[in-house]
Formats: C-alpha cells, structure tokens, sequence
C-alpha cells in the first residue's frame, strides 16, 4: 500500500501504576486496597486456562517479583502483562518487576512513544490488575471497598491515563460494580457525562456466578449504556475462564481457542431480545478475531427461521440474527486474513483493528506491516474503516480520531 491509515487500536493493555488505588482510596484502606508488595514466587502454573499463583514470604527462596495484594489476593505481575521487545521464544510465564517490564506499558509518554514507533494514533486499553471487566473487585468480600476501588480506577482512568498528557491519543474505558445494576447503571452516567463512551463488561456472566443476559438483572445497566451511547466492551478471559479442553491441557490448546468464548457469547445477545429491547445499544467482542463471525450468523439465521417455534426466541428475537449482528455487534482482530478474506460475509460497517500492546500477542512494533499485509486486497476506503473510521464513530472520536471529554 502507498499510505496505511494511522491506526485506532480499540484493544491494548495499562498496567496500572502502584499509585492508582494508594492515592485515591481513603487511609482506613490503605491496609486492605489494592497495593504493590515486592516479594518472590513460591509456585505458578498455568493450566487448563486457570492461572494459580503463589506468593512466597520475605527470606523465602525465589524469584522476586512485584505483586498486587489486596484483601486475601495476591497476584503477581508477569511477562505475558508485558512482553513487547522480548523475542517471541524468550518469553516465559514468570513473575517480573516494573523495572522488568517496558515503560510504556504504564507510563503515559513512554506509551505514546512506543504507539509512534507502531503508526498507532489512539488507543483503548483493558486493566490488568482489576482484569479485564473489573472482576476482582467483585470476587472480593468488602463491597464498599469494592465500590471504591471501581471509582478510583476510573477517575485514574480518565483523569490521568486520557488526562492532558495523553493529548487526546488514549481512549478512555471504565468499569463498573458488577454486582449491582443500578450501581452499574450510576457509574455509566457519571462517566458519560464527562466523554467516556465505552465500558467494560464479561463476556459471560454466570462464569462469574452472575446473572445472563437472558434475564432483566442487567436492564437498568443495559439502560443506562443504551441512552448515553456508551458501547459495551468485553475481552476474552471477562468471565474469567478461558476456553480449554481439559485440566491438563498446555496454555497453546486455550490460546488456539480464545475465540470459543466470544462466540458463545455473542449467540447468547443475539438470541436474549436485548438489542431489540435497547436498540441504540452496541457491544464489542476485544482480542476475539473475526474469522468465525460468518458461519455463527449463518447458523444463528437458520436457527432462528426453523426453530424459532421452540427455541424460546419467537417473542423476543423479531429479526434475523445477522440484522442484529449489523446493527449492534464489532468484531475485533489484529491478526485474521482468513476474517478478512471473508469481510462481505461479515460486514466493513462491524469491524474493528487492534494491536494488543503489550501482551504477547501483540503485533507491536509491525502493526501496520502486519495490516498492510493482511488488507492489500481491500479498496482504500475500506481500510479506512477498518483500521480507523468504525472506531470514531462507535467510540465518539473527534474526525482526527482523539478522544475529548
């Protein structure tokens, strides 16, 4: 390609600084929030997509590695949070320190710096210590706590990463209380109301022990997205398990099929009635490819024609699925030429491009190599889109693609 747009990536990663909830939770917290302790690993494995990390004690023989602690939590930070700028086969599951990890993965400069370096112009990034709907705040005992720890992380969130040192280039993602929609509900209007206009959500639900979206639990939340534009964002892992097969399978098996969550999850919104119930409501599905969209909505269109009569849908899904999908549903990707090969069974209107800084997946610093490779069959103004144009108008950009509250 002569010129490759410059690039809104709509899924890369903050590793939150230590300061986060130490500077905005009241003092009677600071024992119990969320705070860093450098300490050494006792015992990590990773399998069958459960990550079981174990924090060894001060004296205790180890690798040293910088730790979240917060109630009875500890979770180290590790290589695959941070792993540009290491060579591919060099990169372990082990627990590393800030001074390990690439600035830019929590520092605002060092991160414009390196989105330079990648012809990234903005980006939307996912927590790594609150995961990636804000979960572990749910999981924890101490929901006033919990309450608080969601607010700070979106007051840092807007304030100082997107603040006036991003200029613009970092878009803003919240969270919110999962276990109470009208909570939820409340957070997504203070948000909007100061420009945010995307919120973190779990793919699946009940894997959180949570209600699905089947049920009118989540309406007040759905609600309160539907009447401020704000789109709902949810990654792979959100339900905190990742697909595997079995309990002993090597995390390869899982990371071959991040995608099997997605899927699930969008059958579900498709076949719940919500987005005929909340029709200004959008929702996209971060770091889950594209590729296996047009079969789903093939499937999903011949379900609901044939079996509609007993599939508990006739009263509430009144339009195909494959019009729903049109009109509400993104897929993401950084790395599918089988998906865009297949772009027309998709839709150019439902696709988003991302570069995963800085997990191990990334494409950084290739990005736009990458893209120029995988899109070269594609007219101009559809790699406008792609890459850029879908994202500023499901996120609210300016037309230069910046965020401005």
């Amino acid at each position: 390609m002569e010129t490759f747009p410059k690039i809104i990536s709509v899924d890369d990663h903050t590793v939150e600084p230590p300061h986060v909830w130490r500077d905005r939770l009241p003092s009677r917290y600071h024992d119990t929030g969320p705070r860093i302790v450098r300490a050494p690993l006792k015992e990590m494995t990773f399998l069958g997509g459960k990550f079981a990390p174990v924090m060894g004690a001060k004296g205790d023989e180890g690798p040293i590695g910088d730790w979240w602690v917060y109630e009875d939590l500890h979770r180290p930070l590790t290589r695959l949070d941070t792993a540009v700028g290491y060579d591919r086969d060099e990169i372990r599951l082990e627990v590393i320190t800030y001074e390990q990890m690439r600035p830019g993965s929590h520092s605002v400069p060092d991160r414009l710096a390196d989105m330079d370096v990648n012809h990234v112009q903005s980006a939307l990034c996912f927590p790594t210590f609150p995961r990636f709907c804000g979960q572990t705040f749910t999981e924890a005992g101490d929901r006033e706590l919990g309450l608080l720890c969601v607010r700070a992380y979106n007051d840092w969130m807007v304030e100082e990463w997107c603040g006036p040192e991003a200029h613009g280039r970092l878009i803003p993602l919240t969270l919110i209380p999962l276990w109470d929609p009208e909570l939820a509900a409340a957070e997504v209007r203070r948000n909007a109301a100061r420009g945010v206009r995307a919120v973190a959500f779990s793919e699946i639900p009940p894997h959180l022990g949570l209600p699905s979206v089947h049920t009118d639990h989540w309406d007040p939340f759905f609600r309160a997205c539907d009447e401020t534009g704000t789109v709902i964002a949810m990654h792979i892992g959100s339900s905190s398990r990742m697909p595997s097969t079995s309990a002993d399978a090597p995390p390869a098996v899982g990371s071959t099929i991040t995608f099997a969550n997605c899927c699930f999850s969008m059958v579900d919104w498709l076949m719940s009635g919500k987005f005929e119930r909340f029709p200004n409501l959008r929702i996209m599905y971060a770091e889950g490819q594209i590729g296996w969209i047009p079969y789903i909505l093939e499937r999903a269109d011949v379900v609901w024609e044939e079996n509609r009569g007993w599939g508990g849908v006739a009263d509430k899904v009144l339009r195909p699925p494959s019009e729903l999908f049109a009109g509400h549903v993104f897929g993401c990707f950084f790395d599918d030429a089988f998906g865009l090969r297949n772009l027309d069974a998709i839709g150019v209107g439902n696709v988003l491009y991302e570069t995963d800084y800085p997990h191990s997946d990334s494409t950084w610093p290739k990005s736009r190599e990458v893209g120029e490779a995988q899109m070269g069959h594609l007219a101009p103004d559809v790699v406008e889109r792609i890459v850029r144009g879908n994202a500023i108008d499901l996120l609210g950009l300016t037309p230069e693609g910046l965020w401005r509250p």
